[in-house]
């Protein structure tokens, strides 16, 4: 079925991308974002801090989790630039290279088979398996299965920390509904002992397998899903013994993250696999 197409307006007056800006609107797992894809051009004009904030605010803008800048980097490679959406860039987001994925391959701009998909936090394997994008992430070498000097609560059964491209504070309980996570995961997001922040990933076991929740910096709320949150969450599964070589997770929108685990020594390498689906494409009009 073809996408939908969709004209986005604002107020008058106000000064913007060129009329007629083509995007895309992409969701993975619930993990929505609008992506610009090359011939969009004026990326000067739309990579600005105040333009994303408004672009991805719901009610106001397209409304999203973030907003992706893709580009060819050459021979079957595609560089990546990723905003949150309070206009703070990241160096990496695992659902929108999902995203990423999938629309390389649509728009031609990758050759069948893998491709180098370049972010900020290094170069991912990309490709698509049994219809679903899936990317090779960078070796993670710090993993901390022990992080309760971060200040765990009675009712958290354990707490570790890791850095999957970005940081992320993954924290298993016993029943995900009877969290705080809007007030646990801002406290810990903001811990002084975190100089850059950090997402918080609540994890808990479900029959057959394991969902989890996530705060995430940069959104300062709540996503449906957070594919490094999926990583990081299974590192510290298999870390602590619960789970293996392959985990399977349960996001907030019910569909599920796949991650696989290879571990040498120190460094483990993850393997994201999930959806990446195009909900919509649109074009902005005067919008700021």
């Amino acid at each position: 079925m073809l996408a939908p197409e969709v004209v986005v307006g604002n107020r008058k007056g106000m000064t913007g991308p060129p009329a007629g800006t083509p995007f895309h609107k992409m969701t993975g797992s619930g993990n929505d974002f609008v992506i610009f894809d090359p011939s969009a051009g004026g990326y000067e004009q739309l990579e600005k801090p105040a333009f994303i904030t408004l672009l991805c605010k719901r009610g106001m803008g397209v409304g999203a989790d973030g907003a992706v800048f893709l580009e060819r980097a050459g021979a079957n490679s595609v560089r990546m630039r990723y905003y949150n959406a309070d206009g703070s860039r990241a160096s990496l987001c695992g659902n929108a290279s999902l995203c990423s994925t999938r629309l390389a391959f649509e728009l031609g701009l990758v050759r069948e088979g893998e491709f180098t998909l370049e972010t900020d936090a290094g170069r991912l394997r990309a490709r698509l398996r049994d219809g679903l994008p899936e990317i090779d992430l960078e070796p993670v070498e710090i993993v901390r299965p022990d992080a309760t000097e971060l200040g765990r609560s009675a009712i958290e059964e354990r707490l570790g920390f890791t850095l999957v491209g970005v940081p992320h504070v993954v924290i298993q309980v016993p029943d995900l509904e009877k969290i705080d996570l809007q007030g646990r995961g801002s406290s810990l997001r903001r811990h002084p002992a975190l100089k850059d922040g950090a997402n918080v990933n609540f994890l808990a076991g479900r029959a057959g397998g394991w969902a989890y929740r996530t705060y995430e910096r940069g959104v300062e709320g709540e996503t449906l899903a957070c594919g490094t949150g999926a990583v990081a969450a299974a590192i510290m599964l298999a870390a602590w013994g619960e789970s293996g070589a392959e985990t399977r997770l349960e996001t907030r929108s019910g569909r599920p993250l796949t991650v696989k685990l290879r571990r040498t020594g120190d460094q483990w390498f993850p393997s994201l696999r999930g959806e990446g689906r195009i909900v919509f494409k649109g074009t902005l009009e005067e919008l700021t």
